[in-house]
This record gives structure tokens, sequence and C-alpha cells, in this order.
């Protein structure tokens, strides 16, 4: 199923629509414990984070595709191929402790932003999982997208 929608990943319909389904998500990944959301339904590995908000000190939830990778979990910060990083990404950089839920797990995790050749290795592996990830880094050109990795703590 995953294979029927990357294409359509790369759309910005697509995009718009993801924005809709992230709060309906988020819910569902909650509620399971990262068992079931709306990513896994078409085929999609998909994790809660919960960080923590780093102006407001309140926990935050997003919904991530993800692959795993060096005894934990890669996510990209890509918003879409929006114009601003996601806000998730400034709260983890920003507070590296957080938790995922993930396959009725929730694990504690420490996000390590990566750059050189790590984060080109990581990004290669999660984009050839979804490759849609290489048209988001087209619209968004003038920002290096931001690549994590979530290891267990």
């Amino acid at each position: 199923m995953r294979g029927v929608f990357a294409g359509f990943g790369k759309s910005k319909a697509f995009a718009a629509i993801g924005r809709a389904l992230m709060p309906a998500d988020r819910v569902l990944l909650r509620i399971s414990g990262g068992r079931f959301g709306v990513g896994t339904a078409l085929g999609l590995r998909t994790l809660l984070l919960t960080t923590i908000g780093r102006s407001s000190g309140e926990p935050r939830q997003v919904p991530l595709l993800y692959v795993e990778r060096a005894g934990g979990y890669v996510v990209i910060a890509s918003n879409w191929g929006g114009e601003k990083h996601p806000a998730w990404s400034a709260n983890l950089i920003a507070r590296p402790d957080a938790t995922a839920s993930v396959g009725g797990r929730t694990v504690p995790v420490r996000g390590r932003l990566l750059d050189s050749a790590e984060r080109t290795e990581m990004w290669d592996a999660v984009a050839s999982y979804w490759p849609a990830y290489d048209r988001y880094a087209v619209r968004a050109a003038h920002r290096d997208i931001r690549v994590f990795l979530l290891e267990p703590r």
C-alpha cells in the first residue's frame, strides 16, 4: 500500500491532506500506544514523538515517519517541504530528551541532530523508504532539512 501513496506523497495536495489528518493521527497513535494511526493504516511506519515545548514547557506530540537505524529511529523534520523548520525539531534541539511511542511501546529517547556523512546516510535510508522526502528537500531548498536519530536512553 505504501507504494501506492509514494508517488502521491510528493504532491503539494498530499502535504495539505497530511497536515489536515495530523490531529487524527496523533489521537489514534496516542490511544493505541503507537500501534495504529493514519499512517500505519496506509502501510507507513509511524511513531508518536513527544517533546517538551522549548517556550511552554508543555508536552508536544507529533506523528512522524521513521526508519530504524543504528539502534534507534531516524526522523526527518521536513515540515512537508514548508518554509520553516517544524516546531518539534526546535523543541528537540533545545531539550533532546523525549519519548517515542511505537509498536505499542513508549521508549525514552534522546534526539541527536545529524550532520555531514551521517546525515546523508540516514537521509538516504529514510528517502528510500519514503521518496517524497527528496521532493520536500527541493521545496525547502532555502534551508537544510533537519535529520535526527532518536536514540533509546
